[in-house]
């Protein structure tokens, strides 16, 4: 069974930046992040195709946030930068146990594996 093993996260102010990790112990594919913030439901973050060369952002980040992935060590990175405290949330990361031809989901049914999420603060 694949693992996804998240790290970074914590509390900052706002327009500060974070840098979250995400490594998979066997090979996956597509990989994103999700969050979720208290009384919402989960929300889609950024997607990565399983070579590095797609990607996709919720249009809530676009601007600042990056989504990039090393292969060689399957792991990916998302890059938070300019935060605001509506980015104030819980982040998963996720990743699809096949080879998709369609195009990047952002819908998390879509994804098999999921991190064990990591808190995101950000104060005003």
């Amino acid at each position: 069974q694949v693992q996804l093993i998240q790290s970074g996260g914590g509390s900052v102010q706002a327009g500060d930046s974070l840098k979250l990790s995400c490594v998979a112990t066997g090979s996956v594919y597509d990989i994103a992040w999700f969050r979720q913030a208290p009384g919402q439901e989960r929300a889609f973050v950024a997607v990565v195709s399983y070579n590095g060369a797609k990607s996709d952002y919720a249009d809530s980040v676009k601007g600042r946030f990056t989504i990039s992935r090393d292969g060689a060590s399957n792991s990916v990175y998302l890059q938070m930068n300019s935060l605001k405290p509506e980015d104030t949330a819980d982040y998963y990361c996720a990743a699809r146990s096949t080879l998709s031809i369609f195009d990047l989901s952002t819908k998390g049914y879509n994804y098999d594996y999921w991190g064990q999420g990591t808190q995101v603060t950000v104060s005003s």
